[in-house]
């Protein structure tokens, strides 16, 4: 995990002007095989999440899993470990309105159409909670000790008008580190088979 972990780094510090060689070296000698592409870190956390859920060992199996932060990153990550870089197998998930992006970074990394990536609806947080339900959702953050701060979130004139959906979506991103948070926490509540598919179909590709 660890190793696993140092090769994330080093690709994202290569992506950010640095050596390729750590990478490389990493790559080769761990081995890895495919990486999943993600916007950001509570993405990373869901995946994450789900496999422990299912007892698999992503790290062991050769799979990074790695957080780009931002969906824009995709073309120069696709283009570093794709095809034209490193060699390794791609995938990935997506909001809906980065679909455009990741298109492009496969298409400029020169990834075949057995390198896929997988679309969520609006985003994965909007996946998770129709996979729960609203109610469900509400229980989980009484657990997790956020019901006062979601109750004076839910005041605000601005969150007037809008679906429970919509509230709890936007409830997740106010404060930094909640996103990851319920990324991880959400997962976790899930039965086996209210997995969305999006995330279901992007584990059958490891």
């Amino acid at each position: 995990m660890a190793d696993m972990e140092a090769f994330c780094e080093a690709v994202t510090a290569w992506a950010a002007g640095g050596p390729e060689g750590p990478a490389r070296e990493l790559a080769e000698r761990l081995p890895v095989r495919t990486v999943v592409l993600l916007e950001g870190p509570s993405d990373a956390a869901a995946v994450n999440a789900l496999a422990e859920q299912r007892g698999r060992d992503l790290a062991a199996e050769g799979v990074c899993v790695l957080p780009m932060g931002g969906a824009m990153s995709v073309a120069r990550f696709a283009g570093l470990l794709g095809p034209s870089g490193l060699g390794l197998r791609l995938t990935g998930l997506c909001d809906e309105r980065e679909r455009g992006f990741y298109e492009r970074g496969w298409e400029r990394a020169g990834a075949g159409a057995e390198q896929e990536f997988f679309v969520c609806a609006a985003d994965l947080e909007e996946e998770l909670i129709r996979a729960l339900g609203v109610a469900r959702v509400e229980e989980l953050i009484q657990a997790e000790g956020d019901l006062r701060p979601l109750q004076i979130f839910l005041r605000q004139p601005a969150q007037q008008g809008r679906c429970p959906q919509q509230q709890l979506r936007r409830f997740f991103g106010t404060k930094k580190g909640r996103k990851i948070q319920y990324g991880r926490v959400l997962v976790e509540a899930l039965d086996p088979d209210r997995v969305p598919a999006p995330l279901d179909d992007l584990f059958a590709r490891l």
